[in-house]
C-alpha cells in the first residue's frame, strides 16, 4: 500500500492534482481512454511539461471539443457516473467528491442536494479532474492520503453568480475542519474541485507522516505566481517498518432519553456512513440519570455524514469532534485457502517483525453457521492453517 502526502504550498485545482499524479507515473492516454466510457461531449487532454520558478512538473488542460452546454445537477451526475462502466472502486471515490460538493452547494443555496445546479463544477472538465483523480489513486496503489495546510488567497473571482469573494463560499465550507492559513497572493489558489477531491481523500492535514519516499511529482498551475511557485506536491511512498501513524477524527454525542432499540439501527447506519469504529460507553449524567456516550471514530472527511446522521436519528441536540493520533501495527488483507474454501484474513506484524494472522468475523461466521460448527473451531483451524503457509 502506498501513501501519498500532498504538499499545497501554493494552493490546489483538480488540474493540478491531474499533473502531480501524471508526474508520478500514470500515463495520461489510460486517464483519457477510461474517461471516455463516460458519455460526456467529446474532450481530449493536452498534457506537457511545464516550469515555474526552475522547478518542472506536468501541465494538464481538458479541452472540451464540442462547448459543453449542460448546466447539470448533483442526480445528472450522481446518474452519469452510476450508469457508467467504471470500476467500482472509481466510481465510489468520484460520488464521494461530488456527494460533498453537493451538500456544501445545498447548504449555500437552501436548496435540496439533489436539486444543486453545478454549473462551472457540473461541465467536463470538472468531472474530468474528479474521475481522474480518482484513476489516477487507483493506478497508483494508493491507499492512504495525507495533506499540508491549505493557503488561501484574497480578492474575487468571477463566476455562474457573479463576482464572489476568495476562498469562494463553497471553497470555504468544503475546507470546513482543515487547516488554513492566509497569503497576500490576489488570486484564487484553492478551486472548489481541488477542495473537494482533496478534504473527499485525505485522512489527515499537517506535517508530512512518517513515510520512506519513492517518488515526487510536481502538478503545474495555469497561472505564473510572482509570489510563489505556482505548482502541487506530491509526495509518494511506503509506511516505515515496524509502526505506522496517522489521525483520525471522534465524534461523540451523550443521550439519556433514546429507546435502547434505536442504537443498534444507528450503529449499522453510521459504518454505512464511513465509521471506522462505533462504541457505546454506558455513563451516568446530571441528576444521576444513566446514559449513553455515542463515540464514533471516522475519518475527517466522514465527519460530516456522521453528524448528521447522529443529529437526525437519535435524541442528541449536539455533538463534540476532535482530533487525535493514532499507532497502528502494519496490515495487510489478503484471500487464504482453506480447507473451508477461500477466507479472507488480516496479516498483522508485530513490533519484532513476527506476523500473526487474525481471520475475517463474517467468513468464520458464515461457515460456521453453513457446517454446523462452533465459530471457535472455524477460527482456530483458520488460524492454524495460513499461519503454516
Amino acid at each position: 500500500m502506498n501513501l501519498a502526502y500532498f504538499d499545497c504550498f501554493a494552493g490546489i485545482s483538480g488540474d493540478m492534482i491531474l499533473g502531480a499524479l501524471i508526474d508520478l507515473g500514470v500515463p495520461g492516454d489510460y486517464i483519457e481512454e477510461n474517461i471516455r466510457n463516460i458519455p460526456l461531449e467529446a474532450f481530449h487532454l493536452e498534457i506537457g511539461t511545464a516550469a515555474r520558478m526552475g522547478i518542472h512538473g506536468q501541465q494538464v488542460k481538458v479541452v472540451v471539443e464540442d462547448k459543453d452546454k449542460h448546466t447539470r445537477n448533483y442526480k445528472d451526475i450522481r446518474l452519469l457516473i452510476n450508469e457508467s462502466p467504471l470500476p467500482d472502486t472509481v466510481k465510489g471515490s468520484s460520488l464521494k467528491i461530488f456527494g460533498r460538493l453537493a451538500e456544501v452547494e445545498a447548504s449555500i443555496h437552501n436548496c435540496s442536494k439533489d436539486s444543486v445546479h453545478f454549473h462551472e463544477l457540473g461541465g467536463v472538465d470538472a468531472i474530468v479532474d474528479v474521475v481522474g483523480a480518482a484513476f489516477c489513486m487507483e493506478w497508483l496503489g494508493i491507499g492512504k492520503v495525507f495533506a499540508s495546510e491549505i493557503p488561501v488567497g484574497k480578492g474575487f473571482v468571477t463566476c455562474e453568480h457573479g463576482k464572489l469573494p476568495v476562498p469562494a463560499p463553497a471553497t470555504l465550507a468544503l475546507l470546513d475542519g482543515v487547516p488554513v492559513h492566509g497569503t497576500g497572493v490576489s488570486h484564487e489558489l484553492v478551486t472548489p474541485t481541488g477542495a473537494a477531491i482533496l478534504t473527499s481523500l485525505s485522512q489527515d492535514f499537517g506535517p508530512m507522516p512518517k513515510m520512506l519516499i519513492r517518488q515526487i511529482g510536481y502538478g503545474v498551475g495555469g497561472r505564473d505566481l510572482k509570489e510563489m511557485p505556482n505548482l502541487l506536491r506530491v509526495v509518494l511512498g511506503e509506511p516505515d517498518s515496524g509502526r505506522e501513524t496517522d489521525r483520525v477524527t471522534i465524534v461523540e454525542t451523550n443521550i439519556d432519553d433514546m429507546n435502547p432499540q434505536i442504537f443498534g439501527f444507528v450503529m449499522e447506519r453510521l459504518f454505512e456512513d464511513g465509521a471506522l469504529d462505533v462504541i457505546w460507553i454506558p455513563i451516568f449524567m446530571k441528576k444521576n440519570r444513566p446514559g449513553t456516550m455515542v463515540q464514533v471514530i471516522c475519518n475527517e472527511g466522514d465527519r460530516e455524514a456522521i453528524e448528521r446522521r447522529i443529529l437526525s436519528e437519535t435524541t442528541a441536540t449536539g455533538v463534540r469532534y476532535y482530533h487525535a493520533g493514532r499507532t497502528k501495527l502494519p496490515r495487510r488483507t489478503k484471500e487464504a485457502i482453506t480447507s473451508y474454501g477461500k477466507v479472507r484474513v488480516k496479516e498483522v506484524s508485530g513490533p519484532t517483525g513476527r506476523v500473526f494472522v487474525v481471520p475475517e468475523y463474517e467468513d468464520c461466521k458464515r461457515i460456521a453457521l453453513e457446517k454446523k460448527v462452533p465459530l471457535k473451531v472455524v477460527y482456530e483451524a483458520i488460524v492454524k492453517e495460513t499461519s503454516e503457509d
